[in-house]
């Protein structure tokens, strides 16, 4: 697998409180990328920043879970891999959700490969690895330029396989384990042999904290929860520890680095009457911008971290349909680009799964995006559930009957109630 250091990490608000006191040792720190970046290259990095923000948004506005753990990075890569065999109105939505706006594919290839070249090993201290792969269904033809465009700019691997052969499965499942630390056994639980591909991002993180905590001052605490009820926690803390911080009305903020600082974990507590579901909800790029500028160096007297283990599995479809992904999802898609049957191809789902382990060390975090591709055969209408349906003359376009078909075996018998009258 190769590795890719290129993300500074944005995760979901996750705890900020009080106590303890800096251990391990200090590492020399990274002020400035090996080179300036290239006008696309910094288009590409805004792009994903809004594409991810927004679809956490989307996420949280939709799962009830407590606990949300997206990885927008890892969607992004494999969207955009999918992205490279869209056509038509299917490109501009994919590539307009993404937030590409006017850039076209080979630009937007050139800065994903140029920004993986360029920080590569950026922090020896922190392991980041991103792999890419296809599994290409044996039986689906798939245009050469398309593979030769995803082997280029995203290094993924491409495999040709029986997805109606168990051990496919299973070797897309032992791929997913391997580029993932282990963190994440398996992203299918089963294969469809009508689905024409299966493109897969996985992304595996390992930083310790530039000032650990000292276990030794981990305690049990009590974690209070949005509907008021509380459990108990094992709380890291630090005390007079010198970090970004800063806060504004509704919120304070701390910036936790990792080995060089060239990645770091922003920790941003909601207070007063906004819960931290509502800032998630309300957090666009503009937001974002606005508390990464008022973090400033200070010496802190406490700050505390709850060890987490979270795990989160999602579907990610209606969160991008909503935000305009709509085309690529439908039976008429066109993604004529990745195979000469593309105009019976489309997204029929995009599934992520993410892992976070959080201690005194650091944290190791991985993520598995996978992008299903099916082959539509089948084109008509089969009324299984319930249907509306009206009886019309159509050179009049008179209409007879509307009707609701809720039960086809339903019978009525009855006279129906009266209701109000002149009585």
């Amino acid at each position: 697998m190769t590795s890719r250091r290129f993300f500074r990490a944005l995760l979901p608000a996750l705890f900020l409180a009080a106590c303890g006191d800096p251990v391990g040792p200090g590492s020399e720190e990274i002020t400035q990328l090996p080179r300036a970046l290239t006008s696309s290259e910094r288009a590409v990095i805004q792009s994903g920043n809004s594409f991810g923000l927004d679809l956490v948004r989307q996420v949280a506005a939709r799962d009830t879970r407590p606990n949300i753990v997206l990885s927008p990075l890892s969607a992004s890569m494999a969207l955009g891999m999918a992205l490279n065999g869209a056509a038509g109105t299917t490109f501009d939505a994919m590539s307009s959700t993404l937030g590409f706006g006017g850039l076209g594919q080979d630009e937007i290839n050139a800065s994903y490969r140029s920004l993986l070249d360029l920080l590569t090993e950026l922090d020896p201290q922190v392991r980041f690895d991103i792999a890419n792969s296809v599994w290409a269904n044996k039986d689906v033809p798939f245009h050469a330029a398309f593979l030769q465009a995803v082997r280029g700019a995203f290094e993924a691997t491409v495999e040709s396989r029986d997805f109606a052969d168990a051990a496919t499965l299973t070797a897309i499942n032992d791929w997913v384990k391997a580029n993932t630390g282990g963190l994440i056994e398996k992203i299918l639980d089963r294969l469809d042999p009508n689905m024409a591909a299966v493109l897969i991002n996985a992304i595996y993180f390992d930083g310790a904290w530039t000032t650990r905590f000292d276990p030794a001052k981990t305690t049990r605490a009590t974690f209070s929860r949005e509907d008021g009820s509380a459990v108990q926690v094992d709380m890291m803390s630090l005390s007079g520890a010198t970090f970004p911080f800063g806060g504004g009305s509704d919120y304070t903020a701390v910036e936790l680095p990792y080995g060089g600082q060239a990645f770091s974990m922003v920790v941003v507590v909601p207070h007063g009457a906004t819960t931290a579901r509502r800032f998630l909800e309300g957090l666009d790029a503009v937001r974002w911008r606005s508390i990464l500028q008022g973090l400033s160096s200070r010496e802190l007297d406490q700050v505390s971290l709850p060890k987490l283990k979270l795990a989160f599995d999602s579907y990610l479809n209606d969160a991008l349909i909503a935000m305009g992904m709509g085309p690529a999802f439908s039976p008429g898609a066109d993604f004529t680009k990745m195979s000469p049957r593309g105009d019976q191809i489309c997204i029929d789902y995009v599934r992520q799964k993410t892992f976070i382990d959080v201690d005194e060390r650091g944290t190791k975090a991985a993520a598995v995006t996978a992008v299903g591709m099916r082959e539509v055969s089948f084109t008509g209408l089969i009324a299984d559930r319930p249907f509306v349906f009206a009886i019309r003359e159509r050179l009049s376009d008179t209409l007879l009957f509307v009707g609701l078909v809720g039960d086809p075996t339903f019978q009525d018998s009855g006279e129906g109630e009266l209701g109000q009258g002149c009585r």
